[in-house]
């Protein structure tokens, strides 16, 4: 079955840069979109990034534009999240998850565990 296992969380000060992985497997993704949300405490799960195995067309949600990138390698079956310039309102638990293209994260999606980010002012 499709396993995504995420790292690179962490606690890091305003301004700062953190780098985070999603290692990918159990099938073949070149189908397949892979995406991070992130969920602050109190709050819904919302859309951070999304990339296509295939071609890597990215899409960002306006908040982390030009400050974020994700990108993906597709040897190593694994996305990553560049964040930069990091702000108090980015603390959150980071998710990554997979769907087949043009279907939902939400309804058809595969999920991982989560990543703790935590920035402080």
């Amino acid at each position: 079955q499709v396993q995504l296992v995420e790292s690179g969380g962490g606690l890091v000060q305003a301004g700062g840069s953190l780098r985070l992985s999603c290692a990918a497997s159990g099938r073949t993704f070149s189908n397949y979109a892979m995406g991070w949300f992130r969920q602050a405490p109190g709050k819904g799960r919302e859309f951070v990034a999304q990339i296509t195995w295939s071609a890597g067309n990215t899409y960002y949600a306006d908040s982390v534009k030009g400050r974020f990138t994700i990108s993906r390698d597709n040897a190593k079956n694994t996305v990553y999240l560049q964040m930069n310039n990091l702000k108090p309102e980015d603390t959150a638990v980071y998710y990554c998850a997979t769907t087949p293209l043009g279907s939902s994260f939400r309804t058809n999606g595969y999920w991982g565990q989560g990543t703790q980010v935590t920035v402080s002012s």
